[in-house]
């Protein structure tokens, strides 16, 4: 039975830094002790003897490293590791607590504080956030690993385009070398002193969220590391609420966001047989929202995860003390506890992620290509301005008031070229949602596909049948790139190229300098077609070839931009022999569970109505209903009735065994403490009465779907229910 598996197998988890407390003693698969201190070992054996599989966690980027960063380690003072703004000031992630310049004698550090965790004994280490700030890189140490990497005297970022583009790749390169460097380290301690495999993971921002955000991390190079065992896509409200453009207007997105980061996040194991787990956070690290906003954003990452199938491990929560003990919004006066209703929709959901196969999508594939490059040039130059930067303050995140007004008036006037640049380099990124939002916001289910991983694995393109491009966010890194994406389309793929040529980064020095003004020029000589005005559709070999010679940042800025994109797409799906079609929502099926997003801005305002029998998922009391209607801006999580096998239908707590007959079932459940759960359950047999632990119990029975709910009192122990036809 699906919802009775061994821990092993580690489908759900979470991360903590503190002792584990009953409100979260759910009885997951796993959980991540975070961070090396002087409780580590005791929280691992308390995991541990509670059966849970016990990692360890902690910063690679940042951490409590005061022992390193002020010499009593090795005796020699290392502040200046520390990422250094082009003002000399010192990025901090807290107090004594800088983000990082990843050198060789702190990879050897962490490898040697490390230990200790292999010591206490857990089977896998985490360490998470390989970040390096763009608007870093002018640290002493930065300054070393320049010239020790280029062989060439350090040249500011700041100073031209192809110095941005070197600085951020040699940025990426530092913290895959850290890594390396760390996990086969620590993989070899274990082998050797305790004849043992440790895994080794890395949990991290997607692509595009470390894109919108302004970080280099390595992240499709990740796959080239061979001690790397997988990943955990840090995807949650924190980073999908950040707002995008659309039609003109500037908005949070939350579930179209979460939708593209954890689709790029599935490419960094495909093809590699490497774990991946999708993380939700039921609220966030901004506490100033209240509870209702945190529990419909929630549902919509989780519905967003669900509709890329080839994933089916999740870390349930970020330290979930703060979800179970905290109190939102927090210094409101009217901040208040979790409910007990989302309490038990929570503890629901966790043991619901645990039942999903990985499946095969199907229809029409469209991706979005994607690339490390997209990193590497986040911000121009001085040389681009009339007036270069003057300061940089704090580590906010999010865009100035005094940019979002500048865009809404340029709207009216029309953008001049500094204005144009400020808006592409925005945490907006518009040149890749003008391109992916017009075709997600109807219904066209789009996933980013890395186009750095054409060179890793063969056939990688194979399972889409139209690819979306552009090289006004992102660079190949090589010419073998748009060789291998020609060969797609001559075996009968649809490619459609969107760009203008106005990013200054054309012009770095790179493998298409000189012969070609863009790369884009070398792909177009790669497929035999030459671009003539506006828009082109030509075929090539077996496939099709479409290029719109616009700016996919300006498609954003209007309706009209949106529609000249998706009628762009119609057209040459059409000479493709093909049809595009729209709609105002996502669906997507796994196994008898249906997941449904509908969403607004869309071609339709109307409601997605659905007949059928169905148990409401995302219900606290998994409510059995003979229609579904969801309206705009709404996700649903369904199990189909009549397409499912499993006894068990949803449950607040873990099952650990259930035995069934004709006339009776028995089961054991464990979940958190001070929890009113639920359970419901498809029996053979209608039932008469019930108990708990061997005393009467309540519970309702329903005609439509044949199931029966126990609602009862989760006190943390170990439950026995039982239930009686007679």
């Amino acid at each position: 039975m699906p919802f009775i598996r061994e821990r092993k197998e580690e489908r759900t988890g979470y991360q903590n830094g503190g002792a584990l407390m009953p409100a979260y003693d759910n009885n997951c698969d796993f959980v991540m002790v975070y961070r090396v201190d002087d409780t580590t070992a005791e929280r691992v054996k308390v995991y541990r003897e509670k059966g849970y599989a016990v990692h360890l966690m902690t910063g690679i980027a940042w951490g409590n490293y005061v022992d390193y960063l002020y010499g009593k380690y090795d005796g020699t003072d290392h502040w200046d590791e520390a990422q250094t703004d082009r003002f000399g000031n010192k990025i901090m992630h807290g107090d004594d607590t800088p983000y990082m310049v990843p050198t060789v004698a702190f990879a050897d550090y962490l490898s040697v504080k490390l230990r200790a965790a292999v010591d206490f004994g857990v089977e896998a280490i985490h360490v998470e956030e390989p970040e390096f700030w763009d608007r870093a890189g002018y640290s002493p140490a930065f300054r070393r690993e320049y010239e020790l990497y280029y062989r060439e005297p350090f040249v500011p970022a700041y100073e031209s385009a192809d110095a941005k583009y070197k600085s951020s790749k040699l940025k990426a390169y530092l913290y895959a070398r850290t890594i390396d460097r760390v996990a086969s380290s620590l993989k070899e301690y274990a082998k050797v002193k305790y004849g043992r495999d440790l895994r080794f993971y890395v949990p991290t921002h997607s692509l595009l969220n470390y894109t919108q955000w302004k970080i280099v991390s390595p992240e499709g190079k990740l796959a080239d590391i061979p001690a790397v065992d997988g990943c955990i896509a840090q995807v949650w409200t924190g980073t999908s609420r950040e707002k995008n453009w659309y039609d003109g207007v500037f908005a949070e997105r939350t579930f179209e966001t979460s939708y593209l980061e954890y689709g790029v996040m599935q490419e960094l194991v495909k093809g590699t047989g490497r774990k991946m787990w999708f993380l939700h956070d039921p609220i966030e690290d901004n506490d100033i929202f209240d509870w209702d906003d945190y529990r419909k954003n929630y549902f919509m990452t989780v519905a967003a995860s669900l509709m890329h199938p080839k994933v089916n491990s999740f870390e349930i929560c970020p330290w979930p003390n703060r979800i179970f003990y905290g109190e939102y919004p927090k210094g409101s006066p009217d901040a208040e506890k979790i409910s007990e209703s989302y309490r038990t929709a929570l503890n629901n959901n966790f043991n619901t992620l645990g039942n999903f196969k990985t499946e095969e999508s199907s229809g029409i594939r469209t991706g979005i290509l994607c690339a490390d490059s997209q990193l590497y040039q986040r911000e121009y130059p001085d040389s681009e301005f009339s007036e270069p930067v003057k300061e940089i303050t704090g580590t906010v995140l999010f865009d100035s008031e005094e940019l979002i007004n500048a865009i809404k008036e340029k709207l009216t006037n029309g953008f001049d070229r500094e204005t144009m640049l400020k808006y592409m380099s925005s945490n907006a990124f518009p040149s890749f949602y003008g391109a992916a939002l017009p075709l997600l916001k109807y219904g066209v289910p789009v996933r980013p596909v890395l186009l750095d991983n054409v060179k890793r694995y063969p056939g990688y393109l194979d399972d889409y049948d139209v690819l979306l491009m552009s090289y006004e966010y992102m660079k190949p890194e090589s010419p073998d790139m748009n060789v291998a994406v020609a060969e797609w389309v001559r075996r009968g793929g649809t490619l459609i190229y969107i760009g203008d040529g106005f990013d200054p980064f054309h012009s770095i020095n790179a493998w298409w300098s000189g012969r070609y003004t863009t790369a884009a020029e070398h792909l177009f000589e790669m497929l035999g077609v030459k671009p003539e005005g506006e828009k082109t559709v030509v075929p090539c070999g077996k496939g099709t070839v479409g290029i719109f010679t616009v700016s996919p940042a300006k498609a954003l800025l209007s309706k009209q931009g949106s529609d000249s994109i998706r009628s762009f797409y119609s057209a040459v799906l059409e000479k493709a022999g093909r049809k595009a079609e729209y709609k105002n929502y996502l669906h997507v099926s796994r196994g008898a569970y249906e997941v449904y997003a509908v969403l607004d801005e869309s071609i339709s305002a109307e409601p997605l109505t659905l007949k059928g029998r169905y148990a409401d998922m995302f219900d606290p009391a998994f409510a059995v209903v003979t229609g579904k209607t969801v309206n705009p801006g709404e996700n649903a999580l369904l199990l189909d009735l009549d397409k499912n096998e499993d006894p068990v239908i949803g449950t607040s707590c873990r099952i650990f065994s259930l035995d069934i007959n004709e006339n009776r079932a028995v089961l054991k459940a464990k979940g958190a403490a001070d929890l009113n759960a639920n359970m419901r359950l498809k029996l053979p047999f209608a039932p008469a009465r019930a108990e708990i632990n061997g005393k009467p119990a309540a519970f309702e029975y329903e005609q439509t779907g044949g199931t029966v709910l126990v609602s009862y009192y989760s006190s943390g122990e170990e439950t026995l229910i039982t239930l009686y036809s007679e």
